[in-house]
């Protein structure tokens, strides 16, 4: 039987930062963003709100800024080399996160299968954000269940790799899941935890685990 591995993006495959701040620090306007993400990671706001916000920040934003906060952003080590061993293996790597498709969707060219973001207009925007195409946490586990049946899959043969409150409800349906320098939101939810800035040495904690 093959598996599923989801991967969260912002906190998990980024470093200490999400999308959005990185985003943001194209535009100069990094601290305004961190503190939205606090705010989201807290509870203080929701995701469509937070999506609002973000939105009304990003009035200047091209994909030139886009890419270069893609190129330049602090990724953990060896993200395309763990994606390769999955494909490798006939298995299959998704990310699903709730920052905005036209950041999340570029890590298909890095051997994702599919990558799934908070839908957001293009960029330059001409156009407001849509809260009903904002995704949540609850989100997360639909879109995954969506790719459990194009991979032909199920739950059981899922691995999920989180860090924070959006990734919850996932851990929650899942047999395997890595922490990965997660808060406290995640505390005795995960199968496994890691700290560190290499995603190879968090995937060899379910390399094998089936």
């Amino acid at each position: 039987m093959t598996r599923l591995h989801l991967f969260d993006l912002d906190g998990t495959l980024l470093y200490g930062t999400s999308a959005p701040v990185e985003i943001s620090r194209q535009l100069g306007l990094e601290a305004e963003t961190v503190a939205l993400d606090r705010a989201v990671a807290t509870g203080l706001i929701d995701p469509p709100e937070y999506a609002r916000r973000a939105h009304a920040l990003w009035s200047g934003l091209t994909d030139a800024h886009v890419t270069a906060a893609f190129e330049g952003a602090p990724w953990l080590a060896r993200v395309r080399e763990v994606w390769s061993e999955i494909r490798g293996r006939g298995e299959y790597c998704a990310v699903v996160s709730l920052s905005p498709p036209f950041f999340v969707e570029r890590l298909t060219a890095w051997g994702a299968h599919a990558a799934h973001g908070s839908r957001f207009p293009a960029v330059p925007f001409t156009e407001p954000v849509d809260p009903a195409g904002v995704l949540s946490a609850a989100a997360k586990v639909l879109i995954a269940d969506r790719l459990c049946a194009e991979f032909g899959v199920s739950r059981a043969d899922c691995a999920a790799y989180g860090d924070s409150l959006s990734d919850r409800d996932l851990f929650g349906v899942v047999p395997c899941s890595v922490a990965v320098n997660a808060d406290r939101h995640l505390s005795g939810l995960a199968t496994h935890a890691y700290t560190g800035r290499d995603l190879w040495e968090a995937y060899e904690l379910v390399r094998h685990v089936r």
